[in-house]
């Protein structure tokens, strides 16, 4: 009897493992191609997995943060995707190289040319930012994803330090400390675009290609998936055998 509860307590963890790592690489997120460092540019991307089995994601719109708003905001051409910007005039002038800057991006659009990203992939969305505020150390970007079946996921929750994860968290860009180079982060300079977008890229082959901590978390939660089946499996196969053997002894 004992044996048969510790089998079951095994299966029961490997599920339970599963189940809580699949939401840590589901939503939407972004991440720099190298580091984001304060007062710097950088191009980041947003990676967008398409999270269901019979629709394709057609559109995605990326909010600016407007408490330190960006002069310069540049999307990288994605094949079989339009990028819209959409400007507004900030609250306050902004100085860049000297110059007053009256209009800075509010939101950025995508939309899909074609059948945009199917199920079983994800997309990157590369933009060249900056200049990065000095005086925070991250950047929230709320996102809306629109399937071709008018489903809409909106990734608007602001994450809270302390607490767990929201259901539908917002991309959170974390700021690295200031360097030399006020130019820059990982090199990009305002309008580079150093790397290629992955064109609906299969998400369980390639997602160990990316770079940044989100990454980090994908390879973690799925170690941490194969774990619990593993010993899931194990208690179960223990406990079939402690039954046997208990079954050979008492007819012996």
């Amino acid at each position: 009897m004992k044996t048969s509860r510790i089998a079951a307590a095994g299966a029961v963890s490997g599920i339970a493992v599963l189940a809580l790592s699949a939401p840590a690489f589901a939503h939407v997120s972004v991440q720099p191609e190298g580091t984001a460092a304060k007062g710097g540019y950088a191009v980041v991307g947003f990676k967008v997995p398409n999270e269901r089995d019979n629709a394709s994601t057609t559109k995605l719109e990326v909010s600016f943060p407007t408490d330190h708003p960006l002069a310069s905001v540049m999307p990288q051409p994605v094949p079989g995707w339009k990028a819209v910007v959409t400007k507004v005039k900030p609250a306050k002038p902004l100085e860049s190289h000297g110059k007053q800057i009256t209009e800075v991006v509010s939101k950025v659009t995508w939309t899909a040319d074609g059948k945009g990203i199917e199920p079983g992939y994800f997309q990157k969305f590369p933009v060249s930012v900056g200049a990065l505020p000095e005086d925070a150390d991250e950047l929230v970007f709320k996102a809306i994803q629109t399937y071709d079946n008018k489903e809409v996921v909106r990734w608007i929750e602001v994450p809270q330090e302390g607490q767990e994860e929201p259901e539908s968290p917002a991309p959170v860009l974390e700021l690295s400390a200031a360097e030399d180079d006020a130019h820059g982060s990982s090199g990009a300079k305002a309008g580079d675009g150093t790397e290629a977008a992955a064109q609906n890229t299969p998400a369980d082959t390639t997602a160990s290609s990316d770079t940044g901590s989100g990454d980090g978390t994908d390879t973690t939660a799925r170690v941490l998936g194969i774990v619990g089946i593993v010993v899931g499996a194990a208690g179960v196969a223990y406990g079939v055998l402690a039954g046997r053997r208990r079954d050979s002894g008492a007819s012996a």
